[in-house]
């Protein structure tokens, strides 16, 4: 039986409904991502979360299709993220490179864009690239990833669109107390990455007597502490009995105490940042060059017929 999570929607500060929980696709081949998209939306998922930078955009876009035609559903059933890749970041570059990406996920829209990293001197003209993208009808929600509070200021004091949603880092170890406040302010959606956390929440004895009490896994335990904080979730698996489970935290809450313990974990302590990221000053300064198209079976994907 399908969770009833996966059917759950939050209504975005423009009035979209967006899925609480999905699916994402970080460091995964274009074959896992397409095998993966095929077993999460047959299992009731439908949302999908990808980047151009995952190199995966073209293996997303298979599976999606694949999908679609051996459910029997259509295209408005799905909630489909991209990124805008950070070597494509600037107001025109946004706007020529976008195309490229709905062409690689077959697509004729998306339902959320999100600028990936706030790449210094480019990321206010990328929103306001992501902006017209949206008045042209070709994205349904516009957001951010990565921004912190002063990177949201930026972003406001433009005087237009607020980002819809702000994909962040988000699980027990970092739990972006004022980020989360200042967002919840603005009408800004809070979604995780990495939302379990890493081995390190995963193995935690706090979490694993809590996950025992209940019968789940620390997995599930940590997802569902996610959903309660009211964040919207995109735990990654290629695996289908992984892929259904993280789905199955809606038989079960965790109490006041138990949230209240699991809060006491926060260590505030990012695994990545973009101060420390290689693109965090764009292509030109660091040389990093869009090697996308090339990563291993990119073009396999994106050539690869779909059998009706």
């Amino acid at each position: 039986m399908t969770s009833k999570i996966l059917q759950e929607t939050t209504k975005l500060s423009n009035g979209v409904q967006m899925p609480v929980f999905g699916l994402g696709v970080w460091k995964s081949s274009n074959k896992e991502a397409a095998e993966s998209v095929q077993t999460a939306i047959k299992n009731g998922y439908r949302m999908i979360d990808t980047a151009k930078q995952y190199g995966n955009e073209a293996g997303v876009g298979y599976g999606i299709q694949k999908a679609l035609v051996d459910n029997h559903l259509n295209r408005k059933d799905l909630f489909v993220t991209t990124k805008i890749f950070n070597g494509d970041q600037g107001f025109e570059s946004t706007l020529e490179n976008f195309n490229e990406q709905l062409d690689a996920l077959r697509l004729s829209y998306v339902d959320l864009l999100l600028i990936h990293w706030p790449v210094e001197g480019k990321y206010v003209d990328t929103w306001l690239a992501l902006e017209e993208l949206y008045n042209s009808g070709k994205v349904r929600a516009i957001g951010v990833s990565n921004f912190d509070e002063a990177n949201l200021a930026d972003i406001e004091n433009l005087g237009g669109l607020m980002p819809h949603v702000n994909q962040m880092e988000f699980n027990p170890l970092i739990q972006e107390e004022h980020l989360l406040n200042k967002m919840n302010g603005l009408g800004v959606a809070m979604e995780a990455w990495s939302p379990l956390g890493g081995g390190e929440a995963l193995s935690n004895p706090d979490i694993q007597a809590i996950a025992d009490k209940h019968g789940k896994s620390t997995a599930q335990t940590i997802l569902r502490f996610d959903y309660q904080m009211g964040v919207i979730t995109i735990p990654k698996s290629a695996h289908e009995e992984r892929i259904i489970a993280n789905s199955e935290i809606d038989d079960f809450a965790l109490s006041e105490d138990e949230m209240a313990t699991i809060k006491g974990l926060n260590q505030e302590k990012h695994t990545i940042w973009h101060q420390d990221f290689a693109w965090h000053k764009g292509s030109e300064e660091t040389g990093v060059k869009d090697e996308v198209s090339s990563w291993p079976d990119y073009d396999e994907y994106l050539t690869k017929k779909v059998e009706y």
